[in-house]
């Protein structure tokens, strides 16, 4: 192993990418994206799913660069440091429905781990609950993976299927730079297929190649280090390895550095950008995709770098992710800062349910 090599297998990979996403969100944020939200992955997904007419929340459709960044960043490191490794067929179904509650969860409490942690270091109390409820999800998950939960293994699958991601990466990009529009309404208005909001979230973004470039960073750094916000919890709990929780902290504490440099740093409950303060839902929804993400195998931060390693079951999670995002706005399931909404908390419940029964059945076939 090479120098670089030990440096980022040591505790400080993790810490130094975690000040990476802690430094670079906030200064997101400054340079155009929502408040608190310089990085969310779950929300990026969500815009992106709302680009693509997969919903038709007006507010939160956006081709969102960072995540087409992660992923890229992601394939370059692993084809540099000869870790691309074209793999599949791990229950790709029960993964897809992992990543559509994942979703669902993360939309109830407006936000993935990764935002839960910036939205911390922002001054947003709120993700206190949120942070405590993926806590209880995330050892729920461990509980089922020390009672012998698995999905089963990958195995290795033709170099095309490690490209696909990244290759759908790439027609996101070209279709963020050229918004093509197959036509419009008797009023004027395009009919798609790319749909940008003029207002909301969706129409706050930082410069895009400056998020572009963001991105490729974090998706570098992250695949190096292994990067996982979910795993360091995880890890933590089930053999009491703090290597990645190292992470965790150090975005805790960037973010609330920086956010105090930049006069971002807001402290309180209520006025939060793109949050709400239903204490119980913030925690619910965050237990919901706290345990998606355990049985998954990791955060959705850490599956996109997987799909750039060539993991097409990390690819199945993420798309599931964007079309869970697509029914949470169809069907009403998605929080806003008004509130939850009324449909929200049974989606929760029954995702819990899916989780639950997913990680009491769930075996590795005996060899």
């Amino acid at each position: 192993m090479s120098s670089l090599g030990r440096f980022f297998a040591s505790k400080w990979g993790p810490i130094i990418t975690g000040i990476a996403v802690g430094v670079l969100a906030p200064v997101l944020v400054k340079l155009g994206n929502p408040g608190n939200m310089g990085i969310c992955v779950a929300c990026f997904n969500r815009d992106i799913a709302g680009a693509l007419g997969l919903h038709r929340a007006a507010p939160v459709q956006y081709i969102r660069p960072e995540i087409i960044g992660f992923v890229l960043g992601a394939l370059v490191a692993a084809l540099l440091f000869r870790e691309f490794k074209p793999r599949t067929g791990s229950a790709p179904l029960a993964r897809f429905l992992l990543g559509m509650f994942a979703m669902i969860g993360a939309l109830v409490f407006l936000g993935c781990p990764w935002r839960a942690y910036l939205r911390l270091g922002g001054g947003d109390w709120n993700a206190i609950f949120g942070i405590l409820g993926l806590l209880g999800g995330i050892v729920l998950g461990v509980v089922f993976l020390r009672m012998g939960y698995s999905l089963g293994r990958n195995r290795p699958a033709p170099a095309a299927v490690g490209w696909l991601m990244p290759a759908l990466m790439v027609g996101l990009l070209l279709l963020l730079v050229f918004a093509p529009q197959f036509g419009r309404t008797a009023e004027g208005q395009p009919t798609g297929p790319i749909f940008f909001s003029t207002t909301g979230p969706g129409s706050q973004h930082a410069p895009l190649l400056i998020a572009l470039a963001v991105g490729l960073l974090i998706g570098f750094l992250a695949q190096r280090s292994r990067f996982c916000t979910v795993g360091g919890v995880r890890d933590l709990v089930l053999t009491r390895d703090p290597h990645l929780f190292w992470g965790i902290l150090a975005v805790i504490v960037a973010a609330f550095v920086t956010n105090l440099v930049l006069g971002q740093f807001k402290p309180g409950f209520q006025g939060q950008p793109v949050a709400h303060a239903n204490a119980l839902w913030n925690f619910g929804g965050m237990v919901l995709a706290g345990l998606a993400f355990t049985l998954a195998g990791g955060c959705p931060g850490r599956q996109l770098m997987m799909s750039g390693e060539g993991d097409g079951d990390a690819a199945i999670f993420a798309l599931g992710m964007i079309v869970g995002a697509g029914f949470a706005h169809n069907f009403n399931l998605a929080s806003s800062s008004a509130g939850v909404s009324p449909y929200g908390p049974a989606a929760v419940l029954v995702g819990l349910a899916f989780c639950i029964v997913l990680g009491l059945t769930m075996r590795e076939p005996a060899r």
